[in-house]
């Protein structure tokens, strides 16, 4: 689900996201994440929002993103991270449920990120 999930992220494939959203999943961003994303934004890439929800505005926050991304096991559960140089520097944190992902946490706080246990 976790790679089904960023290839279509980094393909752009809005269908493909709907496809495996639950209809009323929730994104939920910290503010490291998002004051980084505002930054980006000025070059055009999408605002993160703290919280985000619904099948069809989360895929729009995603599309053409999680290049460099890898699927990993976040605290045991389904998720991804971005380790530039091995070093993680952002987190998703994925709930599944009945083969729809429900929510996504997104984690660029470097302190909470060491204190998870992370599996690349």
């Amino acid at each position: 689900m976790v790679e089904a999930f960023l290839s279509a992220s980094r393909d752009g494939d809005f269908d493909a996201l709907l496809d495996i959203l639950h209809p009323e999943v929730v994104l939920r961003a910290d503010s490291v994440a998002v004051k980084a994303t505002a930054m980006r934004a000025k070059f055009g890439a999408p605002l993160l929002e703290e919280e985000l929800g619904g099948a069809s505005a989360v895929p729009r926050t995603f599309a053409g993103r999680a290049s460099g991304a890898e699927p990993a096991l976040v605290n045991g559960s389904p998720g991804a991270v971005w380790a530039p140089g091995g070093r993680p520097t952002g987190v998703f944190v994925f709930a599944i449920r009945n083969d729809k992902v429900v929510s996504i946490d997104v984690i660029a706080d470097p302190e909470m990120i060491r204190t998870l246990d992370l599996v690349l």
